[in-house]
């Protein structure tokens, strides 16, 4: 029997996680406080990593009431960190992601939260920080931050996740973004079955159009975020994965990617929590013109 026989189902079964690389340990033992004073989520804050898993953590530094969780951290190139978690015990539910750019001394805090829309109680909302990290006895006189950016408009790219998962993100605005299924994809008669009902179930909205952010922390790396609302809105009972929101910390100079997935599922009629890392690279990807001059169904 060949390996490929052998383990590519075990490789399958790993669906959106399979090229996730290995966890990040360097932030083990340091203790970062941010300046965090442009955007919606502002103030100081704390990261203190215990270890390579456990992190202590404080909103608004000056209350001192530290909160520890187990974190996950991905690198982005050799200066740059994706740090996630989420808040143990909190209802609804929380998670903060940060981008963690010792290059610059820059900083990224993002909230995702449920439970905030009383219409949509799945439906994942996101809140943005920027800043700094201060430095003891040093001055922060750089008054540039990471931010929102227009620079991925116009781009699609093909980002395959696993040997047998691919789907093509199509960046046509500054707030949002549509996807679709590369055609040209060989995987087993399974895979093929599923991305075949993915497809049928989103024949049923008007676009596949979904909010999005683009944040640029440095030149070739980028933090894009989208969610699943829209689809949760219309179809969220049917496609059992309701409104989750993916972020990606993107380096375009390697054409690869991590991330974390956040949200809920509702598969046979279970509810269960998704919290999952992610990993990928892009592939060039050419697509129909009208996926970026369709109109936008779900605006004005």
């Amino acid at each position: 029997m060949s390996l490929v026989e052998k383990y590519a189902k075990v490789a399958s079964g790993l669906s959106i996680g399979q090229f996730c690389p290995p966890a990040c340990y360097e932030l083990a033992g340091q203790k970062f406080d941010f300046v965090i004073d442009t955007g919606e989520e502002t103030g100081d804050a704390i990261l203190n990593f215990i270890d390579g898993t456990k992190v202590e953590w404080c909103m608004g530094a000056s209350n001192g009431q530290l909160k520890v969780e187990d974190y996950e951290c991905r690198k982005a190139d050799d200066l740059t960190y994706l740090v996630t978690y989420c808040i143990e015990g909190k209802t609804p539910r929380e998670n903060h992601t940060w981008v963690i750019d010792k290059e610059q001394s820059l900083v990224t805090f993002f909230r995702c939260s449920l439970g905030e829309n009383p219409y949509w109680p799945y439906i994942v909302e996101s809140h943005f920080g920027f800043g700094y990290i201060k430095r003891e006895g040093v001055e922060h006189a750089d008054y540039k931050r990471h931010g929102f950016t227009e620079d991925v408009k116009g781009t699609s790219v093909k980002w395959v996740y696993g040997h047998e998962l691919a789907t093509v993100h199509v960046y046509h605005s500054t707030n949002w973004y549509r996807i679709g299924y590369p055609k040209d994809r060989q995987m087993s008669k399974e895979a093929e079955a599923q991305n075949e009902m993915f497809q049928n179930i989103l024949k049923e909205l008007p676009s596949s159009d979904e909010p999005a952010y683009y944040v640029k922390i440095k030149e070739g790396v980028y933090l894009v975020s989208v969610t699943e609302q829209n689809m949760e809105k219309i179809i969220g009972d049917k496609i059992m994965f309701r409104s989750n929101t993916l972020c990606f910390l993107d380096n375009w100079n390697r054409m690869y990617s991590v991330g974390r997935g956040f949200g809920t599922s509702t598969m046979e009629g279970k509810e269960s929590q998704i919290y999952v890392m992610i990993g990928k690279y892009g592939v060039p990807e050419e697509v129909d013109e009208s996926f970026f001059t369709n109109p936008n169904p779900y605006l004005v």
